[in-house]
């Protein structure tokens, strides 16, 4: 049923953080950005990937992800009003 897609029914997600299993709809979606070096020392960054990740409400409100996305709307609309 993970697969299916019915009206009414939302897929779900697991959490991130605890692991509860979350309709997408209700889950806070963060995108992680992961960083790999080859050298520790080196200042450039070798490889470099995104990665969506999923909170319940009560780890995204422990975590700070919803203040976090508020300083990100913040700075977009800022760069928008130039």
């Amino acid at each position: 049923m993970k697969g299916d897609y019915l009206r009414g029914k939302e897929q779900l997600v697991n959490c991130s953080n605890c692991g509860r299993m979350v309709p997408r709809n209700k889950a806070v979606a963060d995108e992680r950005v992961i960083r790999f070096s080859t050298d520790v020392r080196a200042d450039s960054v070798s490889y470099m990937t995104r990665r969506k990740v999923y909170y319940c409400i009560s780890c995204a409100k422990h975590k700070g992800v919803f203040e976090r996305k508020k300083e990100q709307a913040q700075r977009a609309a800022e760069r928008y009003d130039r």
